[in-house]
């Protein structure tokens, strides 16, 4: 078996096809939230009702869509190639499509964590509420990197990469800061696959030569990519 390793970079695009709303294409609003009422700890205090409600929406979202070909094309990339996922979403329509080795930058909208210790974490698929606590007694919150806070999962995300023979960029617009400064700390002889409709080359992206770019929705580019890989 070929033991190379890919790790692929992916954000909202892979998962829009799936019909989860992005926050790019919804103008910077979600469901008419401006972002900071429900994905900051400001907002988090202002209105913990507001929040909550917010992520079952998206939590009951989620149990309505399937992952789309890109995720399984990415699962059959297995067959060849020691695979790691990296992404932005927080969905988990990547473990859905047979991906078994995910990294979530963000957090996961299927868990919920303790507001008083960060490391009591709880897989949870329903409606969380107020109320509902952590065993130290304390409000259950979104297991979700809201802005402003720290990503903890940064630094696997810059281990993996690092050792990366080939990365596949995914559905984002590379723009977005730290998750986007990742490629650059792929080996100088990776080869790297861009797969983006709008795909714009940023400052690590433009300094490589070994990138192709796929400017065409994450289905059809994904399959691409991994028929290249694999042959």
């Amino acid at each position: 078996m070929n033991r190379e390793k890919v790790v692929v970079l992916t954000g909202a695009g892979v998962s829009a096809e799936s019909g989860i709303k992005t926050f790019r294409d919804a103008g910077g609003l979600w469901e008419g939230h401006d972002v900071m009422e429900v994905a900051s700890p400001e907002g988090w205090r202002k209105d913990k009702e507001l929040v909550l409600d917010f992520y079952n929406q998206r939590r009951r979202q989620l149990k309505e869509v399937e992952p789309n070909d890109a995720h399984f094309a990415l699962k059959d990339l297995e067959l060849k190639y020691k695979v790691v996922v990296v992404t932005q979403n927080i969905d988990n329509l990547h473990e859905r499509g047979g991906s078994s080795k995910v990294v979530h930058l963000h957090g996961e909208l299927n868990k919920v964590r303790s507001t008083v210790d960060p490391s009591l974490i709880y897989e949870w698929n329903d409606d969380l509420n107020l109320g509902d606590k952590c065993e130290k007694g304390s409000q259950l919150r979104p297991h979700i990197v809201w802005f402003g806070e720290a990503v903890p999962m940064m630094d696997r995300a810059l281990l993996e990469i690092a050792s990366a023979q080939h990365v596949i960029i995914i559905g984002t617009s590379m723009q977005v800061y730290p998750a986007a400064g990742l490629v650059g700390y792929a080996p100088r002889n990776a080869s790297i696959y861009y797969v983006d409709p709008r795909p714009s080359i940023n400052a690590e992206l433009s300094i490589r030569d070994n990138l192709e770019v796929f400017a065409e929705n994450a289905g059809t580019g994904v399959r691409k990519v991994v028929e290249i890989l694999l042959k």
